[in-house]
This record gives structure tokens, sequence and C-alpha cells, in this order.
């Protein structure tokens, strides 16, 4: 591949130099007839090819391009111009405003509207707007850059999927990721989609957007549209998207040396073990695109196929991915009736690895050696304490994951004015999971001599949707009218196995398959099974979109919905939604502003919770000798959907003759009626536990966008952006009304919880005894009479007494986040540069609270973190404010040089772009662990925030070379 894309520059290069004299350069600059101003960044490209320039921010521009080949002048709002060259070298072009082109088209749920006509919050964002350089994961591609999005992937795990948040918490019992809506089907999964197939993606971050799509609009609607082939006759075009990456450890966890671990009492094996480095390594990326495209006027079509080899910095994990999409688009009937079909395959191959490696890697004697003198692994016989190197390199944690999906959809104009739509989609997902630990291993398949499982799970989901589009034209005023039918199906089956006491560790996990003569008596095999009944929603939906003079806009919508899932008296619920916004500047005059949009938007979303038969009883059946049932949780016929009612205020505005532009949003939710499990009246239900709604939650936030399409002279051109946003949350009502969560964990701290769920306050508070600075003669810690009464009451399990000396040291949810985005252009060269920022949150480091105190018992065989927080004297591990840290960080998330190639007298290519790339470049922060962003959930738990825990896979810096060729 390498001389394959060496090749492709030397040709690229001799193109160049055996047409130059074809060619000529032109120059010229682009205005704008309405004011004669020039117009930056306008496309100026070679008509029937890819080649082209942007015009610089005073409208001019420099092309090379033959005597009879045309130029074609476009930019958004304003009517494409064609010229042919001829003998000219300057060519200026006056651009008409396009009033039929008043604004860009965004997609929305079951349609697309004006950006002009849309009174909700949404963010439309195409490939150009996408985060750059190594992107393994589509969510990525959105960080920092909308404004209320919050996307983290703590560590670079690369099979480790990114938390998102849209405004905060949504449920407290089931899913708070956002809907994903990939061409339409409702539900798809980003991780089936590759980030160079990506064409746009659209966030619907309020209320009245997402009401549309009903119980699963609660988190949020991200829709993706994939890319397609372009309508013309132009012929095939092909391009190769590809890059090596190199993923580098950011920051190892700071522990003592073999030499200052020996002088602190340590016991010395003789050995100089660099634990953290042995491992860990240098992870190589390969990551390969190439797809193809073409159109006549009736028939489009783009396939695509990718692959990509991904190393994880732990060694032992990582994947080898391919993807094959292929997206075919047909007209016909006079364009009456247009037919959509798209297809993805998905195979992924998977090391998981085992985090627990960097724990015992932090921990582990850095004078021990990795091997005794036999060759095994050398291991000390402790509590809580195995050889880092032994874990990932004996043991096996691998997977595979199939995907397939396909969708069609068909349009029919049945009149002018009255449009027909249906949508049919499947999706097929099996997933395999092994594990192996031999009878070698201390870590897990000593006691069992050997331990093997193994899990396979196959879903099935199954979308038809149905739907009628009617516009009137009323003269001054436009009517949009929709209304539809949707049923989704889906189920799952899983099935599990795990056996012990193998007579050999040489076949792996495969050795289950094996006769019951070969695993003996002993292998304690158990055996699973599971399967999900089939999981229904239908619903019936319809909109109304009004447009008054293109100055008063009016949006209304409502969806009736059923789900199987709840109890058999709620099974049905209402989700309206209603919007309006007002061009200010139809009524007042503001020579300052060129838009200057007025919205408000008020919606009623709902949530399911994510397993089944949770309104139904509960029986568990045991057969260990003797059959046995037992009722374990009692039926809920009244159970129904968690809700979410949300107001959006909002402010569109844009400056300098459209130059600069922004938004400004303000919301309230009120999320009530979780899905929880509670504890009843056994003499009432038969069974202590049952599901029931209970429960309240208000977010308040403000969140903020300001863009400039350009700023500079000449060839050089800077379009700076910037978002911010600010949310809280608090917990009006729940079922307790208090307690604390997040427990600390072994050794000696299990007792220990330290986020604090109180009715009333913020969620995320981290609660704790607060330390003095001094401490005992013996070492222990000294902690702060915190309510002043004489008495000292800091005990683990004394945290909510009324007289507890407790309070809050900080909250796990950031108070401020902020994306800073900086596209810059001189001649041929590009850069991207982005910066991410999040303010206001802390961070339990449980590293600290566990390792830093040096007890003079366990020095001899356990080593010990050191930072600049450390106190030498404080011997006794005991949590406290000491090991509750501010998190404030502002990162250089990525920063990307291209350089593009001047393909203009090549017939072969249309273009070359080369580009270097690095991630995570730098943190400023104060923060002494290894990765400052926030930790939005704690197993899944959304109302613990705030926790690092030790298992984190360390965080990476990566660097990237990277190849863009069309041809």
């Amino acid at each position: 591949m390498k001389k394959f894309l060496l090749l492709l520059l030397v040709l690229s290069v001799g193109f160049q130099g055996a047409l130059m004299a074809q060619t000529r350069t032109v120059t010229g600059k682009v205005t704008g007839s309405d004011d004669g101003m020039g117009i930056p960044r306008a496309n100026i490209t070679v008509k029937g090819t890819t080649r082209g320039v942007p015009s610089g921010l005073d409208g001019t521009y420099t092309i090379d391009v033959a005597a009879n080949e045309t130029l074609v002048f476009s930019f958004v709002g304003y009517i494409t111009k064609e010229v042919l060259v001829g003998n000219q070298t300057t060519i200026n072009v006056a651009l008409e405003p396009d009033f039929a082109e008043l604004e860009e088209v965004i997609v929305v749920g079951y349609g697309s509207q004006e950006k002009k006509e849309i009174t909700s919050s949404v963010v439309a964002l195409d490939a150009k707007e996408f985060n750059k350089g190594n992107v393994n994961d589509p969510a990525q591609l959105l960080q920092g850059k909308v404004p209320g999005l919050s996307i983290y992937n703590k560590g670079g795990n690369p099979n480790g999927g990114a938390t998102i948040r849209l405004r905060g918490i949504s449920t407290v019992g089931a899913n708070v990721q956002p809907l994903v809506v990939v061409d339409g089907v409702i539900g798809a999964s980003l991780d089936n989609v590759d980030p160079n197939d990506i064409e746009s993606v659209n966030v619907l971050k309020d209320g009245s957007a997402a009401a549309i799509y009903g119980s699963r609009g609660s988190a949020g609607v991200i829709l993706v549209t994939t890319k397609t082939g372009s309508r013309g006759g132009r012929g095939l075009t092909a391009t190769y998207n590809g890059y090596v990456a190199a993923d580098q450890v950011f920051k190892y966890q700071p522990v003592m040396t073999p030499s200052e671990y020996v002088a602190a009492g340590g016991n010395d094996l003789g050995s100089e073990t660099i634990w953290q480095e042995e491992i860990t390594r240098t992870g190589i990326t390969n990551v390969h695109n190439i797809a193809v495209s073409g159109g006549t006027e009736n028939t489009t079509f783009r396939v695509s196929t990718n692959f990509r080899n991904v190393q994880g910095i732990l060694k032992g994990s990582g994947f080898d991915q391919v993807n094959a999409r292929a997206n075919l688009d047909h007209y016909a009937l006079d364009d009456k009736l247009n037919i959509k079909f798209n297809m993805s395959l998905t195979n992924r191959e998977q090391e998981f690895g085992f985090n627990e490696a960097f724990r015992y890697a932090a921990l582990f004697n850095p004078t021990a050696p990795i091997r005794n003198p036999d060759g095994s692994y050398f291991q000390a016989i402790l509590f809580d304490n195995f050889n880092p190197v032994a874990i990932v390199e004996q043991n096996t944690n691998v997977g595979q994951r199939r995907n397939l999906n396909f969708n069609t959809q068909l349009s029919y104009n049945l009149t002018d004015n009255l449009t027909w739509s249906a949508n049919y989609a499947q999706q097929f997902s099996t997933q395999t999971e092994g594990r192996f630990y031999p009878s070698t291993s201390l870590f897990v398949g000593f006691n069992r001599t050997g331990l093997a499982q193994r899990q396979a799970t196959e879903t099935k989901f199954t979308l038809f949707e149905t739907y009628g589009t009617y516009v009137a034209d009323l003269g001054n005023s436009n009517l949009t009218v929709s209304a539809g039918y949707s049923f989704q199906e889906d189920r799952w089956e899983r099935f599990g196995m795990e056996a012990g006491n193998f007579p050999t560790n040489d076949i792996g996990y495969n050795i289950m398959s094996a006769s019951g003569n070969i695993l003996g008596d002993g292998a304690n095999v158990n055996v699973y099974s599971q399967q999900s009944p089939d999981n229904r929603i239908i619903a019936f939906f319809g909109r109304v979109n009004w447009n008054i003079n293109n100055a008063i806009f009016v949006n209304a919508s409502v969806r009736r919905e059923g789900s199987t899932k709840l109890g058999a008296d709620n099974q049905w619920g209402t989700f309206p939604a209603f919007g309006v916004g007002a061009d200010l500047l139809q009524y007042i005059d503001v020579a300052a502003f060129s838009q200057l949009k007025l919205r408000a938007g008020y919606g009623v979303t709902g949530s399911l919770p994510g397993p089944s038969g949770l309104a139904q009883d509960s029986y568990s059946y045991g057969f260990g000798g003797g059959g046995s049932v037992s009722f374990n949780r009692a039926a809920n016929t009244d159970l129904k959907w968690e809700e979410k009612a949300e107001i959006n205020l909002g402010l569109d505005f844009g400056l300098l003759g459209g130059k600069l532009s922004g938004s400004l949003d303000v919301y309230t939710r009120d999320i009530n009626d979780f899905i929880l499990e509670r504890d009843v009246d056994p003499a009432v239900y038969g069974t202590n536990r049952r599901y029931e709604n209970a429960g309240k939650l208000n977010t308040k936030g403000i969140e903020f966008a300001l863009n400039h399409s350009g700023i500079g002279s000449g060839d050089f051109s800077w379009a700076p952006g910037i978002v911010l946003s600010s949310y809280a949350t608090t917990l009006d009502e729940f079922v307790t009304d208090r307690q604390v969560l997040g427990n600390l964990g072994s050794p000696g701290q299990n007792g220990t919880n330290m986020i604090l769920t109180a009715v009333g306050d913020k969620v995320g508070q981290i609660w704790g005894p607060v330390f003095s600075g001094d401490v005992t003669p013996e070492g222990d810690p000294i902690f702060v009479d915190v309510n002043g009464d004489g008495q000292l009451i800091t005990g683990a399990g004394n945290a909510l007494d009324a007289d507890a000396d407790f309070e809050v040291l900080g909250n796990g949810i950031p108070s401020v986040e902020i994306g800073w985005t900086n596209s810059m252009t001189y001649k041929n060269w590009d850069l991207n540069v982005f910066f991410r920022a999040a303010l206001g949150h802390s961070l339990v480091n449980t590293f600290r609270a566990f390792y830093e105190p040096i007890d003079p018992g366990a020095i001899n065989s356990y080593n010990r973190t050191k930072t600049d927080l450390q106190i030498p004297e404080l011997t006794q591990a005991l949590y406290s404010s000491l090991y509750v840290e501010k998190a404030d960080f502002f990162r250089l998330d990525n920063a990307t040089l291209g350089y593009n190639f001047d393909m203009s007298g090549s017939e072969m290519f249309s273009n070359i772009r080369a580009y270097l790339s690095v991630q995570n470049a730098f943190v400023l922060t104060n923060y002494e662990g290894i990765d400052p962003d926030p930790s939005l959930t704690d197993d899944g738990n959304p109302l613990i925030p705030g926790i690092d825990r030790r298992n984190n896979y360390y965080t990476n810096r990566t660097f990237t070379f990277g190849l863009n060729i069309g041809f």
C-alpha cells in the first residue's frame, strides 16, 4: 500500500508537468451584485471536475485552468454563474442574490425545513466542519462542535465507546444516550457507520424538535446522513482516504522509581522494572477508505469499503474492522417516484485486553522481575497484587461483532402538493465474546484450574414507517402538513457457557466445545440462555409547519405511541410539541444585523425502560439437585413512560453582512416518573420488589455559539468559531431523600461512598470529610470539625448522620464546557486547530486515595503514587477532601496541517491532499491524575459522576499522516 501511494504522488507530479503548458493562470474577484462587496470563500470550480479553489476574504481568487474549460462560480444564497475561460486571464464575476434559496435546508424528523423556518434548537454540521485527524468513533466528529452536546471518551480505549450527553441527564434508569437516526432508520448505531461515509449530522437538541420521535427522543436526537452519488451524468468518480497513526501514552501514573521505592523501605528484589511501560506500546493504526460514486440523470450510486486496523496503547487491545456501504438512488416517472436503497455491512474483530493491568502496573513492586529464572511469570503471593505483564500476556479477552443493515425508501408525488413516503428497514447483529484464563494465571484462572467463558448474542430490529406530506401555497403564507404511522419491533437472544478445571491450557476457550470426557467431572460447567419477547412500538404522528409572510413561523407536532414494555393500563402515551419563531428584521430596522430571529419551543418526550418485562411478575427457577421456584418481583400494570417536558427560548443572529453568525439558547426541562425498582410491602405484593414510577429532575441551562466565515486578506483566511454551554441538574423528588452512592472499593474502603444524592440539591455532589492538613504522630489524617460541635464524626457509616462532619467537596459535572475551532487557509495550505475546555468539575482521584499514603507495613510489597499533593507523614489511606481535585482543563484537542496539491493540469486526479495531525497535543490542568475529562457515570449510573477509577484506560497522544485523493 505504501508503494502504491508513493506511485500516485509521482504520477500526479508527472501529469502536472506534462500538462502545464496547456493551462493558464486566471485571477479575478467574486462580488455580490447587490452591494459590490467581495464574497469570501466563494466556490470557483472547473465544470465537470472536482477541481477548484475558494475565494479569499476579499473575494479574490487565483486558479490554473485550460482555455477550453468553464469556470463555475457559486456561493450559498447566490445564483450560480458559469464563464468560458477562452483567452481571458482576468475574470471578475458579480453574483446575484438567489431569493429562491433564502436558507439552507435542514433535515429534521420525517422531512426537512428551510433553516429560517426552524423554531427549535437544531444544529447542522457538514463534513467540512467535522473534527479532523485519527477518528475511529463517529461521535468524535462532533466533540466540542455542538453547544450542549457533551462527548467524552475517558482514556484512549479503542473499544470503549464515547459517553454522550445532550443537555445533561435525561433519565436515571434507562438509556441516557441520544437517539441516533441514520438515513431515516431509527435506533441505528453510530458504531456501524464509518466516519468517512458521513455527509452531515443534524442534532435536535430541545423537546419541540425531538417530540416527533416520542419515547425515543428524551435524550435528544442525532440525525446522520451518509454520502450519495450526484445526478447529472458526470461519470464515475473515486476517492481514497487513508492514514497511518501512532498512539503514545500521554501520561503515566506518577509512581516511585525503583530507587525511590527501595529508599522508602520497599523490598528490593534486585530488578528495575518500569511496569507501566512493560504493558503499554506505541499503538499503530492503519485506515483505508475507497469510495466510487457516479450518476446519470435518473440514477445515482455510491459504494465504499473501509478497513481499520487499530492497536491500543495497552498490549492486547485493539480491533480490525471492515465496513462496506452501498447507497442507490433512482428517479422515475418524470421524477415523481424516488427509490432509495441503502445497505451496510460491518465486521469487527476485537481484542479487549484487561484494563486492570493499569492498576497493578502502578502498584506492583518496581524491583521485581517480569519472569522467574525458569521462564514462568514472577508472582508475589499477596492480596490484590498481580504481575501486570502476566495479566496482559497470559489471558485472552476477545470478541467479534457483525452487523447487516438495509433499508428501502419510497417517495411518490401524488400531486404537485402531495407526497407519499415509506421506509422499511431491518438490522441484524451478532456479537460473540470469549475469555480464557489458564490454570497458571493467578489473576483469575488459578483457583479454578483454568476458566473459560463464552457468550453469543443475536439481535434483530425491524422498522416500517409511512407518511404523507401536503404543501399548500396560501398566498402570503405556506402550510406544510405531515401525518404518518410507525412500527418498530426488536428482539434478542443470548447463549452463554462457563467452565473450568481443564486438563490443558493449549486450546483456550474452545476447550468448552470438547466432549465431557475431556472436560472431566470437575469442570463445573454452567450454561445459560436468555431471550427477549418481541418488543414493539406502534405510533401515529403528525406535524404542521406554517410560514406566514416569511416573518412568522409556527411548528406543531404530536405523536401518539404505544409500547409493549409498559404496564397493560399505561401502554400508550401522547407527546405534543409547539414552536414559534419571528424574523425580527421584518418588523424593526437594525442596520447592524443581517439576521435576527427569535424562537420559542415547548415539547414533551418520553423514555422507555431498557429491559423487557419490568411490568410483569418475575420468577427464579433453580435446578440444583431438585426443582425450585421463587417469586422475586411483582407486576405493575400501571407502569408508564418516563416523561420530559422542556421549554426552550432561542435567538439566532447575523452581523457583518452574515460573516459573523451565532445563536443563544436558554432552556428548562422537567423529567418525571423514572422507572425504578423499589422496596414494597410483601404482605401486599407477595414479594418485596417491583418497578414503579417515581422521581423528578430539573435541568436549567444556557448555550451560546459564535462563528465567523473568514477573517484576513489576500491568500490568508482565518475562520474561528466558539461554542459554550452550561447547565445544572437538581433532584426534586426521589425514592430516597438522601443517600450516598459510588463505593470506593477494596482494599480497606469498601464501606466508603462518595457521591451524595439528595432531594433539593444538585446532582453530582462529591461528599466526604474535610482534611485539615495535619497528621497524627501515628500517620493518621486529622479531619475538620465541620459543624463545630466539638465532636469529630467522620466514619464512612456516619455519612448521612445529622451531626456528621461531612460536606460537599466538589461536583462531578462541569459548570461550563467550551469548544474553540480555528480553520485557516493560506494558498494551498490549510490548518485546523481545535481547543476544548471544561471548567467547574472535580474528580475523586482513586489512585491517590488508595496508593499515596505510605503504610510502613505495605511499602515492603506495594509501590506508591507520587504527586505534588502527597503528604510524607501520612500513612493511613482514608478518603477525604485530600483526594478530591479540581479538574478544570484547557486542551489542544486536535491540530491538522494539510497541503492541497495543484491538480488543475491533471486528467487522472481531481485533488490530492496530504496532512499531518496531532491529537491531544497538550492539556493545561492542575489535576494530578491521568485524564481530567469528566467522568459522567459510574458503572452506568448517571447519578454517580466524578469518580476517576483505578481501572480507567490511559489517555493517548496521537500523531497522524494521511492522504485524500480524488480521481
